[in-house]
């Protein structure tokens, strides 16, 4: 469960250098466009297939983001961050998880998956695709830390909203994780408790402090 909330945080050298660059000034037009954003909203559906493990997941979910801030709900867990503290919610368990941001998590975040491709990848220009009247143009990123357990990682990119359309994620074991943005809305009205964790709603619920 957490490999997939890190894969949200949880939602993207040619030899042509020319197209290399191509590749990551669009890159750089998603990240100057989610900046001016004061907040985000995603509805996205989640598969992940690995015909060699019998792999075949589908779900979906959906995330707000505001700054570092997010609350994130999928398989019917929600995970909360309030700039200082991670809330796990399961209801299934009946337990709430509170840590605070380490390692992955502090690394990972869902408001750092718009932006994450801006370091540690080689860029090479994709096929473009029309979705429904959409174009969408796709760019390869190809880690550079040899330990990384992506092979590559393609981005899908709306050609006239600059927003991320989908990601595909190729893991080296031949997990193939894609994620699609079924909705993607920005600056909308949000609860001014939309991160806070209530713990008067989860009276009946083990409560595991890890720190």
């Amino acid at each position: 469960m957490k490999k997939l909330f890190t894969i949200l945080t949880i939602f993207f050298i040619s030899v042509n250098v020319s197209v290399a660059q191509d590749a990551k000034k669009l890159l750089d037009e998603v990240t100057n466009k989610v900046k001016t954003y004061k907040n985000v909203q995603i509805d996205f559906r989640l598969t992940i297939q690995n015909l060699n493990k019998e792999i075949n997941q589908e779900s979906k979910g959906n995330v707000t983001i505001e700054g570092d801030k997010y609350a994130l709900n999928m398989m019917g867990i929600t995970k909360l961050f309030d700039g200082k503290k991670i809330y796990v919610i399961d209801p299934e368990e009946e337990e709430v998880t509170i840590s605070s941001p380490s390692g992955q998590d502090a690394d990972f975040t869902p408001a750092k998956m718009l932006t994450f491709f801006n370091s540690g990848f080689k860029y090479t220009w994709d096929i473009t695709q029309n979705v429904k009247g959409r174009s969408i143009q796709y760019v390869k990123l190809t880690p550079t830390n040899a330990k990384d357990y992506r092979k590559e990682v393609l981005i899908g990119i709306d050609n006239q909203t600059k927003n991320i359309y989908n990601l595909i994620e190729v893991g080296k074991d031949g997990t193939k994780t894609t994620i699609i943005v079924n909705s993607f809305k920005t600056n909308q009205p949000i609860s001014k408790n939309e991160f806070t964790f209530d713990a008067s709603k989860y009276a009946n619920y083990y409560i595991n402090k890890l720190d």
